[in-house]
């Protein structure tokens, strides 16, 4: 079997399909163990980290994997110290590095994560979240676009993000609006 870094875009998605499941309260304790592990790992940073995401959100379908912001000086070089323990680099922008965790060559494991190393202070998933969970007719209408995306795009996770982000960036604004 070929290691995951080898795999097409196309192997990828076959192994690690979209899926959609019912809300886990098991989420909660994950991502506060994870939240801790990474605060010890990162210590030297003095990192901020958020559990985001529709798994913080309880109530709504999500994808059975733990996001977390984990915001840093913008001069923390952490990609050594992330994969020695562990997690995938899985993308690097001007924004920061994305890491995976949980991710095998049978496909996912029990506890998966998806970990974004961001500077301060840019982290907007956090008010996304916080607004939703102050909105639950809003959750719920996120959770029906997800519905609905799962069907066109359930192996094509980029499609299934890009077509989400209309309706992500409506809500941002409308929790900037709230703000002023």
């Amino acid at each position: 079997m070929k290691p995951l870094n080898e795999l097409t875009l196309s192997e990828l998605w076959d192994l690690f399909p979209i899926v959609l499941v019912s809300y886990n309260p098991d989420w909660k304790v994950w991502a506060k163990e994870e939240i801790e592990f990474l605060n010890t790992l990162l210590a030297e940073f003095n990192p901020r980290i958020s559990h985001v995401g529709s798994t913080a959100i309880g109530g709504i379908l999500s994808k059975p994997i733990v996001d977390l912001i984990v915001e840093l000086p913008a001069d923390a070089d952490v990609r050594r110290l992330m994969e020695s323990n562990g997690y995938i680099c899985m993308s690097e922008s001007p924004r920061g590095l994305s890491f995976n965790k949980g991710y095998t060559q049978s496909g996912y494991a029990e506890r998966v994560f998806h970990i974004h190393c961001r500077q301060y202070g840019d982290a907007p998933e956090i008010q996304f979240r916080d607004y939703l969970i102050a909105n639950p007719e809003e959750a719920k209408n996120y959770e029906q676009l997800k519905l609905q995306l799962l069907t066109r795009f359930p192996k094509d996770r980029d499609a299934y993000t890009a077509a989400k982000s209309p309706f992500i960036h409506k809500m941002r604004r409308a929790v900037m609006k709230r703000a002023r």
